[in-house]
């Protein structure tokens, strides 16, 4: 007997996100035929709710696609900073769009602000959370972070860097356990300066 969820759907839609809410029905069917296709039988007893599990699995790994990432990018009332700001070592898992594979790695996001406008650190980690949680390219993660907070930010500039394990490479095709992506998006200042540009890799990296 296969559970089934009630006409259930990720509740993520709403006015400001015209995307239609993720079909969790259908998700856990189209599991259901890659475990016929791999010649697994889906109404065995350790078999019989993994359709529901992965279906919810990728409306968590996707729900950056239903959240607007400019909410992140409010500057703080008040407080004023003219120096570097820099939070490093944030933590993102996203999906490769070309395999549905996951990628986890780590981002790095360094700014000089403009006028004294400044983020909450926790922000800069939610921004990359939204942008990963999505089918994405490592590449194009990076850009999306670095586009968005200079944009929304205005601020002198901006430096993104990632660092990350495809299991699609890892774990499939050439096979290379410990091979990493690094990538890169730098605006502004930082790509106008190479001192300034040096001061920031060192300080991401702990290398002078």
């Amino acid at each position: 007997m296969v559970t089934k969820f009630s006409d259930k759907r990720a509740n993520l839609e709403s006015a400001e996100n015209p995307l239609p809410a993720v079909d969790l029905e259908r998700i856990a069917q189209g599991v259901r035929l890659i475990l016929e296709g791999i010649g697994e039988n889906p109404e065995r007893a350790g078999l019989l709710d993994t359709p529901n599990r992965v279906a919810e699995m990728y409306a968590e790994l996707t729900s950056g696609m239903r959240e607007d990432p400019t909410q992140h990018v409010v500057p703080l009332p008040g407080d004023k900073h003219d120096e570097m700001v820099i939070v490093k070592d944030i933590s993102i898992a996203s999906l490769c769009e070309h395999h549905l594979a996951p990628f986890v790695g780590k981002c790095h996001i360094a700014y000089i602000p403009k006028d004294g406008r400044i983020l909450g650190i926790s922000k800069l980690a939610r921004l990359a959370e939204t942008f990963s949680r999505r089918l994405q390219l490592q590449e194009r993660l990076t850009t999306e972070i670095a586009n968005t907070l200079y944009e929304g930010l205005k601020p002198v500039g901006v430096m993104v860097v990632i660092e990350a394990a495809h299991t699609c490479m890892t774990l499939r095709g050439v096979r290379k356990a410990d091979a990493k992506t690094i990538t890169s998006a730098v605006l502004g200042g930082f790509r106008n300066d190479p001192r300034t540009r040096s001061e920031a890799m060192a300080l991401i990296t702990g290398r002078e």
